[in-house]
């Protein structure tokens, strides 16, 4: 009886009960969970979706520095899971095509201006380098996306145009100046027979004032003077237009205009790649777009009103104000333009919406403001001639 007892007591010890068993196991998982719990988490590897995008501009292009403040938000915000790769103009296609690039799938995404398709549907030009209200290119931007602009510009180029994109506007750019000039422009008058370059309407525009257009990218530009081509030309600005050596060739440079005064860039995706990433990789692409906005314009501030003080000082450019007379002749021009580019409905479609939704913006900001120049000119003891 005794044996029999101690062989029980053993079996006891070698295999623990179910409650004991239970309780074991428990704690065993616990214990394994915390361990776990103390260390930190290691993500497994994965191949990141790559996007080729190429830019408009020219390798010491501004412009460029603003296409990659977008390519570092987006690469930066999307965890290694989404890159995009940036290339200058010229790398795979010319600065004019990257629109049916991007469209065919030859690049996954661009980065331009609407203007560069003008030659598809002059609406284009409807989205930044149109007739002005009295908006500025902020507004232009707040009217894609709040006053129904976008919905437009997409039936613009997905149904009628059946392009194969998805677009964003983005950085409001500062009014263009009326341009270079071998000798200063003093009224209207002094366009005629004139061989100027520009893009979009803006050619439209200056053909009703009576200049002879040429259409070029901005690196064509100075190799055009050069041969004749053309004797006076606008880009953007004075940044832009110092690194392309515009002061080595040209000595009179005149501010303000109404040819080009609300223009913005456009960043495009190829539809189906756009379509296919996940929607929070799509929603990073979408939001970047709000922080170049910002980014690529307190960078321009910067750097276009230090390279004007620079073309002034340095450069000895002759920098003028451009006289009211033309700028109000320019907006006689754009009234009778858009006569006849109203004829076509998608323009009419644009241009009713833009006057209707500025007329009730612009008079709300024109008369709440400020007189900054008022103020500028009691601070600096300096009148802006």
């Amino acid at each position: 009886m005794l044996k029999k007892l101690l062989r029980k007591d053993a079996k006891a010890l070698v295999q623990p009960s179910a409650t004991r068993r239970k309780f074991l196991t428990g704690a065993a998982a616990a214990t394994t969970g915390a361990a776990i719990t103390g260390f930190p988490m290691i993500s497994v590897a994965q191949t990141p979706i790559v996007l080729k995008m190429q830019g408009a501009w020219g390798a010491k292009d501004i412009f460029n520095e603003m296409a990659e403040q977008y390519v570092k938000r987006v690469n930066d915000m999307a965890g290694g899971r989404l890159r995009i790769d940036y290339l200058v103009a010229g790398a795979v296609v010319k600065a004019f095509e990257v629109m049916d690039a991007t469209s065919k799938g030859v690049l996954d995404a661009c980065h331009s201006v609407p203007v560069y398709w003008y030659g598809k549907h002059k609406a284009a030009s409807m989205f930044g380098t149109g007739p002005v209200f009295g908006n500025d290119a902020h507004h232009t931007i707040a009217w894609f996306y709040e006053g129904g602009g976008k919905a437009i510009y997409d039936d613009l180029v997905q149904k009628t145009l059946g392009l194969n994109v998805v677009g964003f506007l983005v950085f409001p750019m500062p009014t263009q100046p009326f341009g270079w000039f071998k000798k200063p422009i003093k009224d209207a008058a002094g366009l005629k027979g004139l061989k100027y370059r520009t893009v979009g309407l803006a050619a439209d525009l200056f053909q009703a004032m009576g200049a002879k257009v040429t259409q070029l990218p901005g690196g064509e530009i100075v190799p055009a003077l050069e041969r004749g081509v053309i004797d006076a030309f606008e880009f953007n600005n004075p940044t832009s237009d110092m690194r392309f050596g515009a002061q080595d060739v040209i000595k009179n440079y005149m501010m303000g205009s109404f040819h080009q005064a609300s223009e913005s860039f456009e960043i495009l995706f190829n539809k189906p790649k756009y379509d296919g990433l996940p929607p929070d990789l799509r929603a990073i692409l979408r939001y970047a777009v709000e922080a170049a906005n910002s980014a690529n314009f307190w960078l321009a501030m910067e750097n276009y009103s230090r390279d004007l003080q620079i073309l002034k000082d340095k450069h000895k450019v002759n920098v003028i104000k451009t006289p009211n007379s033309i700028m109000l002749e320019q907006l006689k021009a754009w009234d009778t333009l858009m006569v006849e580019l109203g004829k076509d409905p998608i323009i009419k479609k644009i241009y009713d919406s833009q006057k209707a939704w500025y007329e009730r913006v612009v008079y709300y900001e024109q008369y709440n403001s400020a007189n900054y120049r008022l103020a500028f000119e009691h601070v600096y003891k300096t009148k802006i001639v």
